[in-house]
């Protein structure tokens, strides 16, 4: 965060306790992290999440077809796992989080 903009350094904080605040089991998409704080800009979250997510429930934070943060699948299914968030099983044999999990 160093060498931010201050507007940029708020943004990044708001999306962090927005994050922090999901409930175990429970997931909001990039979309609803945004819509929370009055923004439109998904991809806005998506870039904080890649840059500063690490020390947060990243995993419960999901694209909006309830698929996982992507080249995350198999580290976000063990936390899903753990915390008893629905999930249906894909006809490709993959998962995404159920419609029931969001918040």
């Amino acid at each position: 965060m160093a060498g931010a903009e201050p507007e940029a350094r708020d943004e990044v904080a708001i999306v962090l306790d927005i994050v922090e605040s999901i409930p175990p089991g429970r997931v909001m998409s990039y979309g609803q992290v945004a819509a929370t704080f009055g923004s439109r800009s998904a991809r806005g979250v998506g870039r904080i999440m890649a840059m500063y997510g690490s020390d947060v429930p990243w995993w419960r934070v999901v694209r909006a077809s309830g698929l996982p943060p992507q080249a995350h699948e198999e580290e976000a299914l063990v936390h899903y796992e753990a915390e008893g968030t629905a999930l249906k099983t894909r006809a490709n044999g993959g998962y995404r989080v159920a419609a029931s999990a969001f918040v």
